[in-house]
């Protein structure tokens, strides 16, 4: 008698990274930036602002995961290996560098203290799988909102739809980010609550 497996595949979306210093909790807006905005239209006439940003990083790093699919054989295997040796220092702090943040944000969210995270070269298990889990939902986020400030915008924002709390609030449990990631997706396919 034979099974049928089916699979359930994580999804994950492109990030367009803007070089800026705006963090999650400030949104002030500054056009020194180092990368100019690169504004062209794509075949079907929709404006595209992304900027070109030349920046080598090691494949399923969490800023790769943050800015490529999952078009790559073994993608998932390769995250849950990633997240069981550990995430890097140094690929933590281009991830922050990338989604235009400070750790200090990001304190309550981690199962570790900003300090002890300081004098690690290599993170936990459970540091490392929500590391992971931010770059998805920030690689969800860029995808979905028109801007990074938008998406910054949004996340600090009371949401009736989450019982009027502030989603950035409730990432601090994988409950909270699987509720965030939801009303991203209802948001990206106009389903409002």
């Amino acid at each position: 008698m034979r099974q049928k497996i089916s699979f359930n595949p994580i999804i994950i979306v492109n990030l367009r990274v803007y070089n800026c210093i705006n963090t999650i909790m400030s949104t002030k807006s500054t056009s020194n930036s180092a990368y100019p905005r690169a504004s062209r239209r794509s075949a079907k006439g929709v404006k595209d602002t992304s900027i070109k940003k030349e920046t080598r990083l090691e494949k399923f790093s969490p800023s790769w995961v943050v800015l490529n699919t999952k078009d790559a054989p073994g993608y998932q295997m390769e995250l849950i290996n990633r997240i069981r040796d550990g995430v890097k220092k140094a690929d933590w702090k281009q991830l922050i560098m990338d989604i235009g943040a400070t750790e200090k944000e990001f304190e309550f969210i981690l199962p570790t203290s900003i300090s002890s995270m300081q004098k690690k070269a290599v993170y936990s298990r459970e540091t490392s799988e929500r590391i992971y889990e931010l770059a998805r939902l920030f690689g969800l986020g860029h995808e979905v909102f028109d801007t990074n400030e938008d998406f910054r915008n949004w996340l600090v924002a009371p949401s009736k739809a989450l019982g009027n709390k502030k989603p950035f609030e409730l990432l601090d449990s994988s409950f909270g980010f699987e509720m965030v990631e939801n009303e991203i997706l209802r948001i990206r396919y106009n389903v409002y609550s």
